[in-house]
């Protein structure tokens, strides 16, 4: 259980080309912002009492990006998309079941990646 709680916990988070985690455990994720805004947990996007993703991808514009981000306490971050969406908060242990959960999948295209090596 503690060896989940150091891997859960962001050593670093950066946004350039895409939002890019560096956990403590030494693991880089990269997350396309157009996969995050997309995968976004808010009431907006996500309907509270079905769990049904009500966002249409197709809204979200293709040159997606992060105007702003915060922490949020320290147990996330929450993002000012530059469509102006900004009540998604993405937790910490959110970002690494997305990665986790995209790894077992074979990383899809467009969505969270490793580090190239």
């Amino acid at each position: 259980m503690a060896g989940d709680f150091k891997k859960r916990r962001p050593r670093d988070i950066t946004y350039d080309q895409d939002l890019t985690v560096e956990w403590r455990d030494g693991v880089v994720s990269h997350y396309p912002f157009r996969s995050l805004r997309d995968a976004c947990p808010c009431a907006s996007c996500v309907d509270e009492l079905t769990g049904r993703k009500v966002l249409d991808p197709s809204t979200i514009p293709a040159d997606i990006h992060v105007a702003r981000a915060e922490y949020v306490g320290n147990y996330a971050i929450r993002i000012d998309w530059s469509d102006g969406h900004n009540t998604g908060i993405y937790s910490f242990r959110f970002l690494r079941d997305y990665f986790d959960l995209a790894a077992e999948d074979g990383f899809p295209a467009g969505g969270p990646h490793p580090q190239a090596s």
